[in-house]
């Protein structure tokens, strides 16, 4: 009768854990963020959200080189002139050519006294790479005057509004500030909500208190009314720029409020924890408590919250931009784009006007996308 080694028993039970589990092998030679990004791009909806998130980035931080006009552009001969057709095929030479534009013809309505537009097939523009338009400096460094893609001709890929000014140049530059003060607020928002929440979970007593009351105070009033006071006491005054900072400002102290109390919760589980105690017993000071073995127990959960509210930050600019309460002309963001389509005779005549919603809504559902894989990822140990 042989006797069994229990140590070599273990072995085969953990070398048949790894036979029926092949992944489990890697885990154990991987970092934490090998592991999270191994089951992050595991979730195709968020990689594609992510890609649409770093082009919409791109495209609004060299607006000036992507779009083909100037966001203040403006010519009110061709006002409310809906989206321009591309050609690939004349029909008057009956055979394919470079891509073109017809000329437009336009006729006044003796009624309204609006003009409304048709194309002149008489006229063709190339639609040209790297067209030479309105002068920019990029990034307020390098001048120049190349544009992506252009036209001689009235190339307006999205319409125009009331103004005459190219849609499409002012979704790609409204996209600047939506896009960044996105980032900008809840950058100041998770600061806020990590230091406080921190502070209260870890020193309590009367701190803690007087936190959570605030708090409480905050998230007692009406989030629309309460944005549209402090937006309306801002200086009639004030430039676009400080007004854009003003609105950021306003937004992030309303919303630290939710992850501070989230932060604070996980705290409270880990303060007193044996490694915590231990490291207290050991002569170690509240800020290295704090930054090695308290706040990286919230880093995952800081990181998908604020994944998770800027898109909320960015439909409280939209929503104050489109009651005129948010940033001011020649500023131009997406909700300032929306308020020429609050009139329902507008929609009616113009709905072209509308395109500009669909940004926001393609940013909200991506970041939602990206912020759910990274709560799914954040955990990477769970099946």
């Amino acid at each position: 009768m042989t006797n069994m080694n229990p140590g070599s028993t273990a072995n085969m039970q953990i070398e048949d854990e790894l036979s029926e589990d092949p992944q489990a092998l890697d885990r154990g030679s991987l970092s934490y963020r090998q592991l999270v990004w191994r089951r992050f791009r595991k979730s195709k909806l968020a990689i594609i959200g992510a890609g649409i998130l770093i082009a919409l980035y791109s495209l609004s931080l060299f607006a000036d080189f992507f779009a083909p006009y100037s966001y203040i552009t403006d010519n009110m001969l061709n006002r409310y002139v809906p989206p321009t057709h591309v050609h690939v095929y004349d029909t008057k030479a009956g055979n394919l050519r470079w891509p073109f534009v017809y000329g437009l013809k336009s006729t006044r309505d003796r009624e309204t006294m609006e003009l409304s537009f048709t194309e002149d097939t008489t006229k063709t523009y190339p639609v040209t790479l790297f067209h030479r338009g309105d002068s920019y400096r990029m990034l307020g460094i390098v001048s120049s005057n190349l544009h992506l893609i252009g036209s001689d001709g009235p190339f307006y890929i999205a319409g125009t509004d009331r103004m005459g000014r190219d849609l499409f140049s002012r979704i790609l530059f409204g996209g600047r500030v939506s896009l960044t003060i996105g980032l900008v607020g809840v950058f100041l928002s998770i600061l806020l909500g990590s230091l406080l929440g921190i502070l209260s979970g870890y020193r309590g007593g009367w701190l803690d208190v007087a936190i959570q009351r605030i708090i409480e105070l905050l998230s007692a009033f009406p989030a629309i009314p309460l944005w549209m006071s402090l937006a309306a006491a801002l200086p009639a005054g004030w430039s676009g720029l400080q007004v854009y900072f003003a609105i950021t400002v306003i937004l992030s102290l309303l919303g630290w409020g939710g992850l501070a109390r989230q932060v604070r919760g996980k705290v409270l589980s880990t303060r007193d924890a044996d490694y915590v105690m231990a490291a207290r017993a050991a002569g170690a000071s509240h800020w290295y408590v704090i930054t090695r073995h308290l706040a990286p127990t919230a880093y995952s959960h800081i990181i998908i919250i604020a994944t998770l509210s800027i898109p909320g930050m960015i439909l409280g600019e939209t929503a104050l931009s489109f009651l005129g309460l948010g940033i001011r002309p020649p500023m131009t963001s997406w909700g300032v784009l929306l308020q020429d389509a609050q009139r329902v005779t507008v929609v009616l005549h113009y709905p072209w006007l509308l395109i500009s919603s669909l940004p926001v809504v393609i940013v909200v559902i991506a970041f939602n996308f990206v912020g759910d894989a990274l709560r799914d990822a954040a955990d990477p140990y769970s099946n």
